[in-house]
């Protein structure tokens, strides 16, 4: 398997909210980053990451814009979009994987924190706007 499709089947797992499928593809030295926030080294403490988001979130999707390769090396370009019930927020992410033996043992993500900032505000005002919207009166069948 290429190292581009591994980390797009990483990716897909993720999307998928499958955890145990998406460690498969780490290796047990597996080093994990949101930059600049502390890595997360080791199998171990990448899965409690994982599961910790997982628990919080209900949806994940990696919306893929430009992938490419280079050896061991694949870059992605993508918007990330997270959700917790009725809060979204999309934002642009760089990442940066690295494969060694159809494992991956590097994934580190580069963001704005503005943005990130900006895409959560946003997805709190149409949690509100939600929440304060007149709900569709039911008909009563008789």
């Amino acid at each position: 398997m290429s190292e581009t499709q591994i980390v797009t089947d990483f990716l897909s797992a993720l999307e998928d909210l499958d955890i145990d499928r998406a460690l498969t593809y780490a290796a047990p030295e597996i080093v994990y980053q949101n930059v600049p926030l502390p890595p997360a080294r080791g199998l171990p403490a990448v899965e409690k990451t994982l599961r910790a988001m997982s628990r919080y979130g209900t949806g994940f999707e990696a919306r893929v814009h430009h992938i490419a390769s280079n050896g061991p090396v694949v870059l992605t370009e993508r918007t990330d979009v997270l959700e917790a019930g009725a809060w979204r927020a999309e934002f642009w992410v760089c990442g940066t994987f690295k494969v060694h033996d159809d494992r991956i043992t590097l994934w580190r993500d580069y963001f704005d924190w503005t943005t990130f900032m900006a895409a959560s505000v946003k997805g709190l005002g149409g949690v509100l706007l939600s929440a304060l919207s007149p709900r569709p009166k039911r008909r009563s069948q008789t």
